[in-house]
């Protein structure tokens, strides 16, 4: 159901519209478009793209479609699924750090995959890794305390403070020996491999480009160092008799509940490596960007840490903090982590009455779908409100900050969970306030990350 005559603003809340990169022109070349890819792929879309149903265009010989219809998102991410794959430039980008992981795992492969890890991430076991959540929470609330009224960067901040959720709750041990290791293989790979360069968008999948060369170099070094990681959460061993205290013991002891198949040491690499990097980059830039939008809006600021101060101590459980987990909603919808899906044609079909052949791209973009006129009332607009308990819930496929389907993302309630809590301490500790006003501009590299570290300054509530 589309939203747009729907009003959610509080009156007395001046609106927040924050910034966004100047879109594209709508008759840009391919060539230039391709370009603007390149620099962010957020600004290469123009005003067609946030007010039509379908925008279609062309990918090399082939026809692409940019999908912002429910009905045709539904057709392509689950009634018609086995015939939409990912493309061989989504998998040139994404194996070399995820490997045959669940996010790449096709078929049977899949399945296996996804039953597997299903017991692992439901919410009886994500509530036993809450502590995880919050003794690290903690620890980022007392270090930034040494710092009130001095200049602080919340975006690496932010990152630390997730690395060390995703370590703790995945291995109980916390990543001081190997977090800056880490955090160095994901910015070497965001600088240099992570863009897809003109022969990566050319060449078939079996055709090595000059970055796949590099990319293959950089797994060798990459899967070696997560075997680090998996030799020193065994060594620590496990209690006799004891449950399983972290993702590491749940995977370890988790069986296909069909075949009661476990996973190979290679495919609990793979799969270690996909919740790191998809646990802890996605969730430090949603709490980023939900800082950002609150340092400019102070009454919803305010109104999160007066929600935590009514539960004291208490702050354990999201369904308490609704406002909280609002703003956190609202923060994915203004910026997806996963801004675009991009599926290839296996075969001939029919979306939204165009017909469709073989190898056509189906472009669904989360940034765009989110900021729709036709599906939202002030798209562009910062209204938590929407996501209020008694609000008219958007459409299922008009929103989608983990995806949806068969695919969407298994760490979902986790990553809410995670997220809703920490913003609720942080923000229940501070005032937050920008320094610099310099508009901060989204940019679509793998996830949607921001142009640059703004300081901040807090102080104590």
């Amino acid at each position: 159901m589309s939203i747009a005559a729907i009003d959610h603003r509080p009156k007395s809340r001046a609106p927040l519209i924050p910034p966004t990169p100047p879109r594209a022109p709508d008759d840009l070349s391919a060539l230039g478009r391709l370009a603007a890819i390149r620099h962010n792929a957020i600004a290469s879309w123009g005003d067609r793209a946030y007010q039509d149903d379908v925008v279609r265009g062309r990918f090399f010989t082939h026809a692409s479609y940019i999908l912002n219809t429910p009905d045709a998102i539904r057709h392509v991410l689950i009634d018609n699924a086995d015939n939409y794959r990912r493309t061989a430039t989504g998998i040139r980008v994404l194996r070399p750090m995820l490997g045959e992981g669940l996010l790449l795992a096709e078929g049977r492969a899949w399945k296996h995959q996804r039953r597997t890890l299903a017991p692992a991430f439901t919410p009886r076991a994500v509530a036993t890794l809450i502590p995880h959540m919050l003794s690290a929470t903690d620890e980022t609330v007392a270090s930034l305390r040494r710092n009130l009224g001095s200049p602080v960067d919340l975006r690496e901040a932010m990152q630390h403070l997730a690395l060390e959720i995703a370590g703790r709750t995945m291995f109980s041990f916390e990543m001081g020996t190997h977090g800056q290791a880490l955090r160095g293989f994901v910015v070497d790979y965001g600088t240099r491999l992570a863009s897809p360069r003109f022969l990566d968008l050319l060449l078939p999948l079996g055709w090595p480009t000059p970055q796949d060369i590099s990319r293959a170099r950089f797994r060798r070094r990459w899967t070696r160092f997560i075997g680090e990681l998996i030799a020193a959460r065994r060594t620590a061993g496990k209690p006799e008799g004891a449950p399983p205290r972290d993702l590491f013991e749940l995977m370890l002891a988790a069986r296909d509940p069909e075949t009661g198949e476990a996973f190979s040491d290679d495919q609990l690499g793979d799969q270690v490596a996909t919740m790191i990097l998809a646990g802890h980059e996605t969730t430090a830039t949603a709490l980023f960007w939900a800082l950002y939008l609150l340092a400019m809006d102070g009454e919803a600021q305010d109104r999160i840490a007066a929600e935590v101060h009514r539960l004291g101590s208490d702050v354990v459980e999201i369904e308490r903090l609704p406002f909280t987990r609002a703003v956190l909603e609202e923060t994915l919808r203004l910026y997806p982590p996963a801004f675009l899906i991009v599926r290839e044609a296996a075969g001939p079909d029919h979306v939204a009455g165009f017909p469709v052949r073989k190898h056509d791209v189906m472009l669904i973009a989360p940034w765009l779908l989110h900021r729709h006129e036709k599906l939202w009332s002030d798209p562009g607009t910062f209204v938590p409100e929407r996501f209020l308990p008694g609000a008219s819930p958007p459409d299922r496929f008009a929103y989608l900050p983990f995806g949806v389907g068969p695919r969407v993302c298994i760490g979902a309630h986790f990553a809410l969970v995670e997220a809703t809590l920490a913003l609720a301490k942080i923000v229940g500790a501070f005032h937050v306030e920008l320094i610099d006003r310099d508009p901060v501009l989204p940019i679509g590299v793998v996830t949607t990350q921001p142009d640059h570290s703004p300081p901040f300054r807090l102080t104590s509530r």
